[in-house]
């Protein structure tokens, strides 16, 4: 079975984000008040799980009405605003509500789901989901922050949810995205694949980890291969980028030429690595590995890599 069999590649998730942020309107509150209780302004809501979708149409929608979503138990004064249309219509809220899973089961009109399964799924557009994504990290750093680093004392929410306040000692502080490098590194006609053990069994992917202080991407991309796998890489170029909201990451996708060959896999991070020559890697795409073996979903970065190095649209430099 040739590539050209296999499914069709479809986009990766997360990357369609239509919103306007509106950035130079977040310190006016009279502004945002008025977009939050204008006729057509949604609200995205999450409990510490789950994204709460609204089950009461027709359709399964992302979308709440503010009415709603007070009844559920938001609170106005934690309200993120996402952005707007770029037509300005359909201002988009996100907040946290603290029901739980079975809580929030129990309601009619409701149900909980995670994202990472909602956009396997694919029943929303991607312009949505991408909104989620920067819904769910939001919501995660507002949950995770409610407290000050510095002093330990309560924050407020501020400047429409991008800033959070400590009354207490003026602190300020901002959401995070973490940068992570992905890698798919190559020895000629192989790719290096890798198991971590939180992975379903079966799956084999690109090497990755976060970057860290004063390294560069390419720095990066060495270091954790050489962490993870004990291969030498050396050339590297920046392929593509994806917003990975588990929790906030960015995930920065690279392809990297190796310049060793023998693997001295870190036991602690994979559980298992090898190269993969492109004829497995066919295999592992369309179904028909004889390990049952396979690669990430599409929606993600890694199957991205691994597909259009398999299809010869990137190598490395």
């Amino acid at each position: 079975m040739t590539h050209a069999d296999a499914p069709a590649r479809s986009e990766m998730s997360f990357i369609t984000n239509e919103l306007d942020r509106c950035s130079d309107k977040r310190s006016d509150t009279a502004w945002l008040t008025g977009r939050l209780e204008a006729a057509d302004a949604a609200i995205v809501l999450s409990n510490a799980q789950q994204l709460v979708l609204n089950t009461s149409g027709d359709a399964i929608s992302m979308r709440h009405t503010l009415a709603s979503a007070l009844a559920l138990g938001a609170l106005r004064e934690e309200m993120i605003f996402l952005g707007q249309q770029p037509d300005g219509s359909g201002p988009l809220f996100a907040t946290a509500i603290s029901k739980t899973d079975e809580e929030v089961e129990a309601i009619e009109g409701v149900t909980g789901i995670d994202l990472r399964t909602l956009a396997l799924q694919r029943h929303l557009q991607d312009p949505d989901l991408s909104a989620l994504s920067q819904a769910r990290a939001m919501i995660h750093w507002h949950r995770t922050h409610k407290f000050c680093s510095r002093c330990g004392e309560p924050t407020k929410l501020a400047e429409a949810g991008y800033r959070r306040d400590c009354p207490s000692c003026e602190g300020q502080h901002f959401p995070r995205t973490d940068p992570c490098v992905i890698m798919l590194i190559t020895d000629g006609d192989r790719a290096l694949l890798g198991r971590p053990p939180r992975l379903a069994p079966g799956i084999f992917t690109t090497l990755a980890g976060f970057m860290e202080p004063g390294e560069t991407i390419e720095q990066a991309v060495r270091r954790e291969t050489m962490e993870e796998a004990g291969i030498s890489v050396g050339n590297v170029a920046i392929v593509s980028n994806q917003p990975w909201p588990f929790p906030a990451n960015l995930m920065l996708g690279c392809i990297g030429a190796a310049t060793s060959s023998e693997i001295k896999m870190d036991e602690n991070e994979l559980e298992a690595c090898r190269w993969c020559d492109r004829n497995e890697v066919r295999q592992m795409i369309a179904g028909t590995h004889p390990a049952g073996d396979m690669i990430p979903p599409s929606i993600s970065i890694a199957f991205q890599l691994i597909a259009a190095w398999l299809d010869g649209e990137i190598s490395p430099p």
